[in-house]
């Protein structure tokens, strides 16, 4: 009986090695290569509200036609003495009010102290990153009292191609995962414990996910849905408990609120482009693929490596299916076996969230819902359930069933890692815009003194900004608020126009020859017509 005693704990010390050089894994890939993927349009939205400036004054000091250097454009992408932490918040209100200032107040301050570089910027996403796995493990032990399954949920967390994504960006959703997953462990601790100091807690961690993203109220409502069904739908100590500490949460909200009461329409104007409305096949489609994503996506190499030919690798997209199957087999596996209070929170958490998302794409139109970012609860519940099932399965007594489950963990998590590995070397990655910059940076480059054209037309703003890193110091840029047309001064070896308007491209044809040069990111090189 010894022997046996002993044998089961080594094998669990084994597992719970194998899990925790996972771990260990899932960090280095969080900070290695910071600074090699493209700073790209939203990131460079970042340091223009780092700056504190607003985007209206950028383009009234820059976009004037003038003939201006990089550095130019980088001066409103850091902090200055010109403009402090207060302008932060203020160019958040006056022009992007759907982006609560928390995590830009957080990292105004951060640059301010360790500088404004790009490896700079994103660690601060990437330290905060390693609070997910405190906060998934605590609350594990709270749904399922059971350390093997916390451990497999901080390996599938760590290795996860989708959180690692989040943790190397100049944006706010690795802050937001971390308060959703430690809102909804302290929650459950107050429940269990009925204490005010944890209601209080629970209180200020709303308050917070509200200050960071303003859909952490539905997490919010998720979790009061939850709280009402586990009292039986009736108005107990614990119900008034919820509603006094998230009201209060709310109420602490209430000044953003105001702000984004009075500057609508600048919400509306900023995420029109999120209201475009996506048939269902292609909504369905994309929500699968974000769901396999979260495990899963290193046959993405294709558009980022085009002189890496390595067939074996895109034959990983058939995988998409079997990670649908495993998703879905883990939450009918959750209801069956697992406690309903355990079940139902994770029901509720993920449920919820997809819903407020799904419903108005599918019935009204848009594609929130295909924004992977906007869906973080939805995917820390489906981490959840595939994590009690792998790690139930992992000490199954059949022993097929045990070897089974050990190849299916296999396979997911090295499919984890081949992900990160191949990422972690990409210039860009699904999740990113402004994949084109790196292209068109190398091609300016390489010319001698060549002179970039561009115009605030589309997202050209967000797009020149993100541009200005890659690009070398020797190049000029002259911008332009449409629809004026340049005075292009002579002395440059190169010039180019960079995705103008159908009125500028043809207001420069009245002089100039243009030749196309890069034509997926619309650029072309002007030679000048004889006349």
């Amino acid at each position: 009986m010894n022997n046996k005693k002993r044998k089961d704990n080594n094998f669990y010390k084994y597992r719970l090695l194998i899990l925790i050089v996972f771990l260990l894994l899932g960090i280095f890939f969080r900070f290695v290569n910071l600074d090699r993927k493209v700073y790209w349009h939203d990131e460079a939205y970042t340091s223009l509200r780092i700056s504190g400036y607003t985007q209206t004054e950028f383009v009234q000091q820059v976009f004037d036609g003038r003939v201006i250097g990089v550095d130019s454009i980088q001066k409103y992408q850091r902090p200055n003495s010109e403009k402090g932490v207060i302008s932060t918040i203020n160019s958040l209100a006056l022009e992007e009010p759907q982006h609560p200032p928390f995590y830009y107040v957080m990292i105004r301050l951060w640059v301010q102290i360790f500088g404004n570089s790009i490896a700079t910027t994103r660690i601060l996403s990437a330290i905060i990153s390693l609070l997910t796995f405190v906060g998934i493990y605590w609350l594990c032990l709270e749904l399922f009292e059971s350390p093997i399954t916390a451990w497999m949920s901080i390996a599938l967390l760590a290795v996860s191609p989708l959180n690692v994504l989040y943790a190397q960006e100049a944006r706010q959703f690795s802050l937001w995962t971390v308060i959703i997953l430690l809102g909804s462990a302290v929650l459950l601790r107050a429940m269990r414990l009925h204490s005010k100091r944890w209601w209080g807690i629970y209180g200020v961690t709303v308050a917070l996910g509200l200050y960071t993203f303003l859909f952490s109220g539905l997490v919010a409502i998720a979790h009061g849905i939850y709280v009402i069904a586990t009292e039986n739908f009736r108005f107990t100590k614990t119900v008034k408990a919820y509603l006094v500490a998230a009201s209060a949460g709310f109420f602490a909200f209430i000044p953003w609120i105001y702000i984004i009461i009075n500057n609508l329409s600048q919400i509306d104007r900023v995420t029109a482009s999120a209201q475009t409305r996506q048939s269902l096949s292609s909504l369905v489609a994309t929500w699968i693929t974000n769901i396999s994503y979260l495990f899963a996506d290193f046959w993405r190499y294709e558009p980022f490596f085009p002189d890496l030919h390595f067939p074996g690798l895109r034959w990983g997209r058939f995988l998409t299916p079997l990670i649908l199957i495993l998703v879905i087999y883990s939450f009918l596996f959750l209801y069956r076996q697992a406690a309903p209070r355990a079940w139902l929170f994770i029901f509720t958490l993920t449920g919820i969230t997809a819903l407020a998302l799904v419903l108005p794409d599918v019935i009204i139109g848009g594609k929130l819902s295909v924004r992977a970012r906007y869906v973080m609860p939805c995917y820390v519940g489906i981490q959840l359930a595939v994590a009690y099932l792998l790690a139930t399965k992992l000490i199954s007594t059949r022993l097929i069933a045990r070897k089974f489950w050990q190849l299916a963990i296999i396979i997911v998590i090295s499919s984890g890692l081949l992900s990160c590995l191949i990422s972690s070397q990409a210039e860009s990655w699904w999740n990113k815009g402004s994949i084109s910059n790196p292209e068109i940076a190398r091609i300016i480059n390489k010319t001698n003194k060549p002179l970039l054209i561009s115009s605030n037309n589309s997202l050209n703003i967000g797009d020149l900004m993100s541009l200005s890193h890659l690009l070398n110091s020797k190049v000029q840029m002259q911008l332009l608020i449409q629809p004026n047309l340049p005075q292009i001064p002579a002395g440059f070896s190169d010039i180019f126009l960079y995705n103008p308007s159908p009125e500028l491209k043809s207001g420069i044809e009245q002089n100039y020859r243009l030749t196309t040069v890069y034509k997926k990111a619309r650029l072309w090189r002007l030679q000048k017509t004889k006349i």
